[in-house]
């Protein structure tokens, strides 16, 4: 049996009363939680075969459904609502499933079969649909309870193998590290489609009997993957008023400037997680000062979520904490990271990982000092992670870019930074160059599109040292090469958000 169906079971009978899921409208206590997860039970085990996509904005009714499927052994494929078609359509081809449960059926309708709709029911007033799909890929390895798709190298997203007693290691360890019991409360900003909220917000919160504030994305201030409304965000932890939350970099910058101008949104917070990517000294240092208990963490899908954490009474600014009870971490003779506990098994449709002693290779670079906290340092390929968590593969946008007639070359950046900027070889004009990249960017994901730039004073070459001999792009040449326009059409661009 899983320990979070055991969870949910337990707190049904200890606080059947008390809430576990608030939604927008509706509320559903313990009890009512239990019993709409084991009606949606029966429902899905027809599905158990080969699995569900789940494309739902936060709510009750993602928790039943996630848990449900869990509790009737179906992989559930979440649906991020900031993929692009194209990276929908992938997906739900290469994961094989048979149907999409969806608040939305018309927005799958072009995936599916033709078929007629399937009317599922309704949870916590929410109507949800199937919409069917025609499978030709292989069913997905047995004992998989989750695949999470993640952007590779080309922007085609690959899928993450996770089996539930990983994801319930990670709950485990993030419900001791945050010091969380019955009485607190969570409120998810992030989506639950998103791995990270998926364990910390609701995985988490279950096992500990918390109440979980699961509004639409909407009210918390959440526009798609790149967009935030502070205010919104501020005034949605004054009204849920919870004791934890996780949040991203660029999250956390929305909140901090809040906060600077019109204090705490609620005295209850005692545990704000921040992750998904680094998060500069100066913003932590900001927060700290304006009273918001912020605790920096890391990790990656490929191991479940979260790694590390710093926590109440074992915290060191500028690192990302120390190891999780569950969690190993090695550091090889490169500097890479290599983590044992919890790991994937694997990626979908590519050959089994060759781990080391179950150690598996991060693509991350850092140290520990001397009292066991875990420092960062950079990443050991060219994929970079963007303020809101979303990983982004540069040579993909790039190659986007460079396909529009008159970008002769193209470089993205944008580690730690709100939006991507390009450094671009062009022969464009400005108004012209303006359409090209609007052109781009609608056939992009919004945390892949480029909205600041800056002209190259020069072709990237070899003599200059910004190409390789066999043509790749130097990066870090050019981003110091192009150093100050870059920082200044950055703060022009984010100056307007």
């Amino acid at each position: 049996m899983s320990a979070l169906i055991d969870a949910l079971q337990h707190w049904a009978r200890v606080q059947p009363h008390a809430a576990a899921w608030e939604g927008a409208a509706h509320t559903l206590d313990f009890a009512a939680a239990a019993q709409q997860v084991a009606a949606w039970q029966e429902k899905l085990l027809p599905l158990r075969g080969r699995g569900i996509a789940l494309a739902l904005d936060n709510s009750p009714a993602w928790a039943v459904c996630d848990l449900a499927a869990l509790a009737a052994q179906v992989p559930v494929v979440p649906l991020p609502g900031f993929f692009s078609a194209q990276q929908l359509g992938h997906v739900l081809a290469d994961s094989g499933v048979e149907a999409v449960v969806t608040d939305r059926p018309q927005a799958f309708a072009a995936f599916g079969t033709g078929a007629p709709i399937v009317a599922l029911g309704e949870v916590a007033g929410e109507p949800l649909w199937a919409v069917p799909l025609q499978p030709t890929a292989p069913p997905l390895p047995a004992g998989v309870a989750k695949v999470t798709y993640t952007s590779g190298t080309t922007g085609t997203p690959k899928g993450v193998l996770l089996r539930r007693e990983a994801l319930e290691a990670v709950a485990r360890s993030l419900v001791w590290a945050a010091g969380v019991g019955a009485q607190d409360r969570h409120l998810a900003v992030l989506p639950l489609a998103v791995l990270l909220e998926n364990v910390s917000g609701l995985y988490a919160p279950l096992l500990a009997g918390m109440t979980t504030a699961l509004w639409p994305l909407a009210d918390v201030g959440l526009r798609g993957a790149a967009e935030v409304d502070a205010a919104q965000l501020w005034q949605a932890l004054q009204r849920a008023r919870p004791g934890t939350v996780v949040l991203t970099p660029q999250l956390l910058a929305a909140l901090v400037a809040q906060v600077e101008q019109r204090g705490l949104p609620t005295q209850a917070l005692h545990f704000v997680a921040v992750g998904g990517a680094k998060v500069p000294l100066r913003l932590l240092e900001r927060a700290q000062a304006a009273g918001l208990p912020v605790f920096e963490g890391y990790g990656l899908s490929e191991s479940a979520s979260v790694v590390a954490v710093n926590r109440p009474g074992a915290a060191r600014l500028g690192s990302v904490g120390q190891p999780l009870p569950h969690a190993q971490v090695r550091v090889a003779a490169d500097g890479e990271l290599w983590v044992r506990g919890a790991v994937c098994a694997g990626y979908l449709r590519q050959a089994a990982p060759a781990l080391d002693a179950g150690f598996w290779p991060t693509g991350d670079i850092g140290a520990f000092d001397e009292d066991g906290f875990l420092f960062l340092t950079g990443r050991k390929k060219d994929i970079y992670i963007t303020a809101f968590g979303r990983n982004v593969a540069p040579e993909w946008v790039e190659g986007e870019l460079t396909q529009v007639p008159g970008i002769v070359q193209a470089a993205i950046f944008g580690e730690g930074r709100a939006r991507n900027a390009a450094v671009l070889h062009t022969s464009l004009d400005d108004t012209a160059l303006a359409k090209a990249l609007a052109a781009v960017n609608a056939q992009l994901p919004d945390y892949a599109r480029v909205h600041a730039w800056v002209r190259a004073q020069a072709p990237f070459s070899i003599a200059n040292g910004q190409l390789t001999p066999n043509g790749r792009l130097r990066r870090p040449q050019i981003q110091q090469a192009y150093a100050a326009q870059l920082a200044q059409a950055w703060s022009d661009d984010e100056g307007a958000l």
